[in-house]
């Protein structure tokens, strides 16, 4: 046993541990190339397939065949269905299409660069160094995993919060505005502004219109490091937002939220919050390398930390709520 509790593996265990990356390959490329929704309902031959999808036949037929393994496809006189699963969430004619899985696909390709970027201790992956200017399909994904995410969990994580005071909130960082909405939906009366990037806005006023919530999200363009926010709201709140930045940056960012709250407003972060040790929670530890390989200089934080730049801000800690997959709410209160 090791300070954690966690059993040691056995070599068979690591083994298998090991090569899951095989297994998670084969799902990335399958969303990659669309397999899922290019069978839709029906029946196809390997050929079909191949043809539509313009790849090797023998290669498409021996891939569609691991997919069977794997409980996504089945096989039938030589043809190839989607099951139930893969009906509901890999095809993107559904609503429930897991559109976030691109982004792992895009992830897949920085953390191929984990050792090198333990040795030079930030990212080595040659692209912009600003999420405003990465690519329209890889700001798509982003965003897109995000939401799916962000909505499905809004309406637990408001129903957490003493919202009974608020009626203006500022969604810093809202990326498709999931959250936003989720205050909306939780009271009568709240309207709530969306602040993001330039090239971020045209996806958000997307999924607000579709959502059809013109006029209750208001959309502010910008860049939270270098703009100031817009001031009068009764809560601020970061959705994983934090990690993204330096802890100076953070300091920075928290007392411009403080600037934006009224007397007495509330302060809301939602993020990985490490113990001191920065093992636990173990999807914490991990995450900061996922911030490492893609980021310049990412991270996850402390408890500690987030209280410093609490104080430093003015910000009265209130409490700590764990939540789902190892995040916390980190939540302060101004001054009245």
């Amino acid at each position: 046993m090791n300070k954690t509790g966690t059993q040691i593996h056995t070599p068979e265990s690591i083994r298998e541990m090991v090569n899951n990356y095989q297994k998670s390959r084969v799902i990335l490329s399958a969303v990659e190339l669309d397999i899922f929704s290019e069978i839709g309902k029906k029946a196809k031959t390997s050929e079909q397939i191949a043809t539509a999808l313009k790849t090797n036949r023998r290669a498409t037929d021996r891939f569609l065949n691991t997919l069977c393994g794997l409980g996504f496809l089945i096989k039938k006189n030589h043809t190839f269905q989607n099951t139930d699963f893969a009906l509901t969430y890999l095809c993107k004619t559904s609503p429930d299409y897991m559109y976030g899985l691109m982004h792992s696909v895009n992830q897949w390709d920085t953390w191929s660069t984990l050792t090198d970027a333990v040795t030079k201790g930030t990212t080595v992956v040659k692209r912009p160094k600003t999420i405003n200017n990465r690519s329209s399909k890889w700001l798509d994904a982003f965003i897109g995993a995000m939401h799916y995410r962000a909505y499905k969990s809004a309406p637990g994580i408001v129903a957490l919060l003493d919202i009974s005071g608020v009626k203006k909130v500022l969604d810093v960082g809202g990326g498709s505005g999931a959250y936003s909405m989720g205050f909306i939906k939780s009271k009568k009366g709240i309207t709530a502004t969306v602040f993001d990037l330039p090239n971020v806005v045209p996806i958000t006023k997307k999924f607000v219109a579709k959502e059809k919530f013109q006029k209750q999200i208001n959309i502010y363009r910008g860049d939270y490091l270098t703009d100031e926010l817009p001031k009068g709201f009764d809560l601020v709140f970061l959705s994983a937002i934090i990690h993204i930045n330096t802890l100076k940056e953070n300091e920075k960012l928290i007392k411009k939220c403080a600037h934006s709250l009224n007397p007495g407003g509330m302060i809301v972060i939602q993020d990985y919050i490490m113990e001191n040790d920065r093992v636990q929670p173990p999807s914490g530890a991990l995450f900061a390398l996922n911030m490492l390989v893609g980021t310049i200089a990412g991270d996850t934080y402390t408890e500690g930390e987030v209280k410093s730049w609490f104080k430093k801000a003015g910000i009265k800690f209130e409490k700590k709520i764990p939540v789902h997959m190892g995040n916390s709410l980190m939540i302060g209160l101004m001054e009245k």
